[in-house]
């Protein structure tokens, strides 16, 4: 782990926490609080260790020295000073070590973004498995969700939906289900008993904090209409869902999953703020990325990941080359035996 840079995050946290007009931004005061006492831990432990560290030198270099009273006392305290150095050495690792477990367990909160591929009705209809499938994970793991955005069609499908996932491990347990699923089965609608393939994507969304995606409300256009049915009809005579259009990127989101305006627009300005850090770290990564991104091709969305094979009862991982059985279970919100493996 790079001390410098977390040296250079401390300083820069202290800086911001002098501004006089951060109180009035309060969750965002209480996010570089939180952060400050993280990094604390490391850099005090950092300066006691180089400050013992330099003691130990001073020593050692009277005990070359001819003194021999000042010797005696020298090596008195040289063993004690290495006794202290062991101590904060392993002090320090436990901290790094801290750190690193915080770094990998990621955000408290994740979007996950579902939408019906190609497949016509019956892509749709899988949306919504998928869409309940991972709301009944959720309920099994103890975690809160909320419904952000929900795109019904008639056929009891879904075009599209996004959620909210709150919890301890949501963001690592999740993190590697984006990609696009595949799904192989006989439609309620088919006649003639074929098996039709369809596909849904799933995209995740970390949730940014206040400090890391600032909008400006100037850069943003927000329009409201009349909720729609999975029919596209209006279903509210109040203008309750919202649009809003980032002007810089051209990014539009909306939102109709309330019945409430004022909470449609705290859903909109939530996934407006996942996807444009999203964006800052997709550049991020192209820019390291260089040559290589034109080699491997578009992003881990545009990949199939699972196939889901509903006549052979069998759910198969096209990563870790693994294959379950027991399809209804598994769609019904048990996968910590999928999710597991994937972490390994």
């Amino acid at each position: 782990m790079d001390l410098e840079k977390i040296k250079q995050e401390y300083k820069e946290i202290l800086e911001k926490l002098n501004d006089p007009e951060l109180i009035s931004r309060w969750e965002e005061f209480q996010e570089l609080s939180k952060r400050k006492s993280q990094l604390e831990k490391i850099v005090k432990k950092v300066e006691e260790l180089r400050n013992v560290k330099e003691r130990i030198e001073e020593n050692n270099q009277m005990i070359a020295g001819e003194e021999q009273e000042l010797t005696a006392l020298a090596q008195e305290e040289l063993n004690s000073l290495l006794k202290q150095e062991e101590v904060l050495e392993r002090e320090l690792e436990e901290v790094l070590e801290e750190e690193s477990e915080l770094n990998q367990t990621g955000p408290d909160a994740v979007i996950m973004e579902i939408r019906a591929g190609t497949g016509g009705e019956e892509a749709s209809l899988f949306a919504r498995d998928l869409f309940l499938m991972y709301k009944k994970y959720a309920e099994q793991k103890g975690w809160k969700y909320m419904v952000l955005e929900l795109n019904e069609t008639e056929v009891g499908g879904m075009r599209e939906a996004s959620l909210e996932f709150q919890g301890k491990e949501a963001f690592k347990k999740l993190r590697f289900e984006g990609g696009v699923h595949r799904v192989q089965r006989i439609p309620s609608t088919e006649k003639a008993g074929r098996i039709h393939t369809s596909t849904a994507s799933v995209a995740i969304l970390p949730k940014p904090k206040k400090t890391q995606i600032q909008l400006n409300p100037s850069e943003l256009k927000i329009d409201v209409f009349n909720s729609s049915g999975p029919g596209g009809q209006n279903v509210n005579k109040r203008k309750t869902a919202v649009r809003i259009t980032h002007l810089p990127t051209g990014l539009v989101v909306a939102s109709q999953a309330s019945r409430n305006q004022q909470q449609n627009r705290e859903f909109a300005l939530t996934l407006l703020a996942a996807k444009l850090l999203s964006q800052k770290e997709a550049a991020l990564r192209a820019k390291i990325a260089g040559a290589r991104k034109g080699q491997i091709g578009t992003s881990e969305r545009a990949e199939k990941i699972r196939t889901y094979n509903f006549p052979q009862d069998r759910v198969t991982d096209h990563r870790t080359k693994q294959t379950w059985h027991g399809i209804e279970s598994i769609m019904k919100g048990a996968l910590d035996e999928i999710l597991n493996e994937l972490q390994l």
